[in-house]
């Protein structure tokens, strides 16, 4: 079923049937201030911290119409008939009325019709600031005046801390009240904090220190009335969708004292025919001050207009500086918006901001984190510096990295649990091709000599951070000279004990080997790079002689049982995908094993909807060593498609020259192949999944957890780099596609270290993969790397595949 569709020129999802089987949701603002919304409205905001910064409410795991939201009702005078300017919470029948909502670049637009009243509210976070927006303009679309109410409705949280919120009720309902004050609503918590004295202390917000404000402002009309309670708005024994303020059409002027705070306010509008009139709705940290700055800001409703025409403008230019156009339609406004904006809000929370993640980790998670650095390299170079300076001050001095790095981590004041971290061996494994990226991203080779603390003690470059890290590994190897598992290694279902090592981990550290060597010899470190390059023949030829089964790699060795997991002798878990897939990736194999390697994967694990993680899945063999067991079989660990490694077998395919195969893999998991189908996949189709249910679940193609996940990073150069071939280096950019072999060609605008490139790729002769021509501005040029030497400030390149 359908329920809606991709508007490219406006860089939008419209979503025009609004029962989806699923909330569908979109990203507002920034860490400083952000939130998630709904298409239905619903959502939450936050400050700094979606845990510690909590300022809207929301109920994980309630059912969609039991959830608070940014809502608007409005009630007709006359009739007493009432409805909501998103579907929910009122939910009026969808024959009576209609839904749109346009989820866009940090904004979102629900329109509605009913009994000829049109409205649509844009909600969004202008540029630089913290507060957010919800400009609704009401406009009477019949041919008689009417007279209407119009009810804000924002829940506030009564403790910033999301738990204390909604866990200590003994406490946090005792500790927040709401005043009425002129067109806002102030609410305080721990008011007497101040040393000012109540509500007198102005800004702020949610830090620590004297007494915590928020505000809900109202611009653009007088206010009939308030509400800065829940229970006064909804009334007893009542939900969001007939609240008593509105069913007998004004607000009690209540504030909240010792129970729920909430923001309504009430505004009576005269619509003539055809007449239109906009109310602004601001919600933020603050006091007073902050509230009625807020609300003259909108005074002039065209401000906020303004505010949102430049919020697309600004998100628009970025996206721009990468973009294609491909003979399939489905590819298009992912690569060339969606997984781009999914890159940039999985870069901005990591896993701390969603209607799935609770947000109690507060933090960056290592592995995490320092991979999604690589999935906005080609559209916001810029931004990555700082967040690796971070990440690698969450390095400790031995070489292992912090799980997670607070938000608020200084290095040298570790809290007690972190002063002796469970190390799992890839945390720090994933700097290797995040630094180097970079490198070759934006040619910054500066950074590899700036100077970044250790998370415990002594500081060291970028470039010794990166040695340190390989020592760390080197010097856990185990008794076939693999690298040890420790903690974990990315997959947190498998535990191999204290002498367990990991093949998959291996092959990463390969990969890092020979990156970093790269680097050391652009530093002049030629002592450093041979001892690397040493190092990695040496891991290739254990892989080699303890891990290769023939036909496939195996997946790990458990130090708790002797197990050799992922044997193709066992019969659980027979076949892994990510020891292949990184058999590959890491320069380990040769073309010819990599090829048997990956039609062992197409084989065994490859599904209708993504390639499973394993298979078959486990029934018996289990704990301590499987702790995927505790899941049933095709559902995450267990023989699920785990989406994330989905963009390393694409790229692993794309290596191997075999464009048909990269490109089955894309268009198997590709959420947009499936906007027709969306009852089964039930997520959003614009965005990536953490993972599918795979072929031994009942509901092989529902797929969960969206939007937060790795494998909109992974997909991304996946896509770029595995089937379009774009592929920067230490020199320039490489060109070197594997495509479907239908495809006439395709075009890419990408900006790279200031140059601006126009590149078109012809394929004659059908073929998948191999460069016959390139040129340059005309000029041609060996090989299929356009070199930085020959970059003008505007490029055109031109590729022409063949044999």
């Amino acid at each position: 079923m359908r329920y809606g569709h991709f508007d490219e020129k406006n860089r939008e999802y419209v979503i025009t049937n609004p029962d989806t089987p699923e909330p569908w949701t979109n990203y507002l603002g920034t860490r400083a201030y952000g939130g998630i919304i709904t298409n239905n409205a619903a959502g939450y905001s936050y400050v700094e911290s979606g845990y510690t910064g909590r300022i809207l409410r929301w109920h994980f795991n309630a059912v969609a119409s039991a959830q608070p939201g940014r809502y608007i009702y409005l009630r007709d005078r006359k009739s007493g008939d009432y409805w909501s300017a998103s579907w929910l919470p009122v939910r009026k029948p969808l024959d009576r009325c209609t839904y749109e909502c346009r989820h866009g670049t940090g904004y979102s637009v629900i329109s509605s019709r009913y009994d000829n009243i049109a409205t649509a509210t844009a909600y969004f976070v202008p540029l630089e600031c913290r507060h957010e927006v919800w400009a609704c303009t009401v406009s009477n679309a019949g041919s008689t005046p009417r007279s209407l109410s119009l009810f804000t409705y924002a829940e506030l949280t009564n403790h910033d801390h999301a738990a204390q919120d909604l866990g200590n009720l003994q406490y946090s309902l005792f500790i927040s009240r709401t005043y009425g004050k002129e067109n806002f609503i102030l609410q305080s918590i721990n008011e007497y904090q101040s040393e000012q004295g109540a509500v007198s202390i102005q800004g702020g917000g949610n830090v620590a220190g004297p007494g915590i404000y928020r505000f809900v402002g109202l611009s653009g009309a007088p206010i009939a009335g308030f509400d800065g309670s829940r229970e006064a708005f909804l009334g007893a024994n009542r939900d969001y969708s007939r609240p008593i303020a509105v069913e007998r059409g004004h607000c009690g002027n209540s504030g909240n004292y010792t129970m729920n705070s909430a923001g309504s306010m009430q505004v009576d509008l005269e619509l003539e025919p055809g007449a239109s009139r906009t109310i602004v709705v601001t919600l933020g940290p603050g006091g007073e001050e902050t509230a009625r700055a807020a609300v003259a800001r909108y005074n002039d409703p065209a401000a906020a207009a303004k505010e949102l025409a430049e919020l697309k403008s600004y998100w628009h230019s970025r996206l721009g500086r990468f973009s294609v156009k491909t003979p399939d339609p489905h590819l298009i406004p992912m690569v060339n918006t969606w997984n781009s904006w999914q890159c940039r809000m999985t870069f901005m929370v990591s896993r701390s901001v969603s209607l799935v993640y609770t947000s109690e980790r507060n933090g960056y998670a290592y592995r995490d984190t320092v991979q999604d650095l690589q999935g906005i390299l080609h559209f916001e170079p810029e931004l990555v510096p700082e967040r690796l300076r971070t990440m690698l001050a969450g390095q400790l001095s031995s070489g292992g990295a912090l799980p997670c790095v607070r938000f608020d981590m200084t290095p040298g004041r570790l809290l007690p649990e972190e002063r002796a971290p469970k190390y799992r061996c890839d945390d720090t494994l994933w700097l290797f091709p995040a630094v180097s990226s970079y490198v070759k991203e934006t040619g910054d080779t500066a950074f590899l000599d700036t100077v970044v603390p250790y998370a415990d003690k002594g500081e060291d470059t970028v470039y010794g951070h990166l040695v340190r890290a390989l020592r760390f590994s080197l010097v856990r190897l185990g008794r076939h000279r693999l690298v040890l598992g420790l903690e974990a290694d990315w997959n947190d279902c498998i535990r191999l004990g204290e002498k367990g090592e990991s093949v998959f981990a291996s092959f990463q550290l390969h990969l890092g080997l020979m990156l970093t060597a790269e680097l050391a010899e652009l530093k002049g470190k030629d002592a450093d790079a041979a001892w690397m390059r040493h190092d990695a023949k040496k891991l290739a030829a254990n892989l080699q002689k303890h891990a290769w089964e023939g036909e496939q790699f195996v997946r790990a060795f458990s130090g708790v049982d002797g197990t050799v997991v992922g044997s193709a002798q066992n019969p659980e878990g027979s076949t892994f995908l990510n020891p292949q897939a990184w058999a590959v990736i890491s320069g380990v194999v040769s073309q010819e094993q990599g090829r048997k390697a990956m039609d062992t994967v197409y084989q065994n694990l490859s599904t209708d909807y993504g390639i499973m993680l394993c298979h078959p899945g486990f029934r018996k063999y289990g704990l301590p060593v499987m702790r995927a067991i505790l899941f049933p079989v095709g559902i995450k660990e267990n023989a699920g498609v785990f989406c994330h490694p989905q963009g390393w077998a694409i790229l692993a395919e794309g290596m191997l020259g075999r464009g048909e195969r990269a490109w089955e893999y894309y268009n198997d998991c590709n959420p947009a192949r499936m906007n027709d189908t969306a009852e089964v996949r039930g997520s959003e189709p614009y965005v990536y999944s953490q993972f599918t249910e795979g072929r031994e679940s009942p509901y092989h193609g529902r797929s969960h957890n969206p939007w937060l996940t790795g494998t909109a990073t992974t997909m991304m150069y996946g896509v770029v780099q595995g089937i379009l071939g774009i592929q920067p280096t230490l020199t320039g950019l490489r060109i070197d596609p594997s495509i479907p072999a239908a495809w006439n060609g395709f075009t890419v605008e990408r900006q790279f270290r200031g140059h601006k490139l126009r590149i078109t790729v012809r394929n004659p002769d059908h073929v998948e993969h191999g460069v016959a021509r390139l040129t340059v501005n005309g000029e041609a040029v060996a090989g299929c790397e356009v070199p930085v030497a020959k970059m003008a400030a505007e490029c055109e390149v031109e590729v022409v595949m063949g044999g």
